[in-house]
């Protein structure tokens, strides 16, 4: 099978496993609203700004990533 085919095979997987966690684990895991993460509101203005979600997803899909390139 040609490379290409298994990478985006693999990579549809990976969305629909995402998708499923993201919709079942919704429940349980309240990612964007962690403690840290920067919430604003005044009169007729609303910012929010998830660092502590940001930085909780960069160390997971580093750590994924690393056991990736380990494992090659």
């Amino acid at each position: 099978m040609n490379p290409v085919a298994k990478y985006l095979i693999v990579f549809g997987l990976v969305l629909v496993v995402i998708g499923l966690v993201w919709q079942v684990g919704g429940r349980f895991l309240h990612f964007g609203r962690l403690p840290g993460d920067i919430l604003i509101e005044k009169e007729h203005v609303r910012f929010y700004f998830p660092i502590v979600t940001c930085i909780v997803i960069s160390v997971v899909m580093s750590l994924i990533l690393y056991l990736i390139r380990l494992f090659r």
